[in-house]
């Protein structure tokens, strides 16, 4: 009865979604096993076995695929992050769950990310993280570090580094990315261990935003960060 259910709520897919579904699978696949640079529009058409102003008439652009690449990174991420999630209330705990999952989710993509970072450097790159067109995926991040502070029990977070402290996180995380890119210790150990390093310091800081002499410079300092824009 369930699967009958379910059957009737979603209708089958067109045959224009099927195609569009088709383009996008090849694609993902294709960024993680041969690269950005290898991955191009007329590839992915071939491996459909469609033409290249179909493939066109789908995705404008590569860079629209990687759009999509981005998003179903972020989305896997979100899942992988749940069940951590649900399994703490402590606030250290809950952060290194989403930056640990975030990581595991970049690693099949590590022999390539020099190529996705040289197109995504530019600031007017529609494929940079924090352009207009990238705000969807970002968005799962920054709800993903949101959820992680406001599910944690008994911290000793003010109000109002509880409300600020999310987009520092984003950045951070971003931040952290950037050195995975360059990290070519094995299994990219260098960077989880600069993140063990920085949960431990966090966890030490914590208790200093109750201290009424530094509470206030350190609210700046949140605030300053996170003025960059995340």
């Amino acid at each position: 009865m369930f699967s009958m259910d379910a059957a009737a709520a979603s209708p089958p897919l067109t045959k224009s979604e099927r195609t569009r579904a088709k383009l996008r699978e090849i694609a993902l696949v294709s960024f993680r096993e041969r690269g950005y640079d290898a991955t191009t529009i007329r590839f992915i058409a071939e491996e459909a076995g469609v033409s290249v102003g179909t493939t066109h008439y789908h995705f404008a652009t590569k860079n629209h695929l990687v759009q999509e690449l981005y998003l179903d990174v972020q989305e896997k991420h979100r899942r992988a992050a749940q069940p951590g999630l649900a399994a703490s209330t402590d606030l250290v705990d809950r952060l290194a769950v989403v930056y640990r999952t975030g990581l595991d989710q970049l690693t099949p993509f590590h022999a390539h990310a020099p190529e996705f970072l040289s197109a995504a450097v530019s600031p007017r790159s529609p494929i940079n993280p924090l352009s207009d067109d990238s705000a969807e995926a970002l968005g799962i991040t920054q709800e993903l570090f949101r959820e992680a502070v406001e599910g944690a029990a008994g911290s000793p977070l003010p109000d109002e580094f509880r409300a600020a402290l999310p987009r520092a996180l984003v950045l951070a995380h971003l931040l952290l990315a950037l050195f995975w890119v360059y990290d070519r210790s094995v299994g990219q150990e260098r960077t989880r261990a600069l993140l063990d390093r920085g949960l431990r310091l966090l966890r030490l800081a914590l208790p200093l935003t109750r201290m009424p002499l530094l509470r206030k410079p350190l609210q700046e300092l949140l605030d300053l960060v996170g003025s960059v824009g995340v």
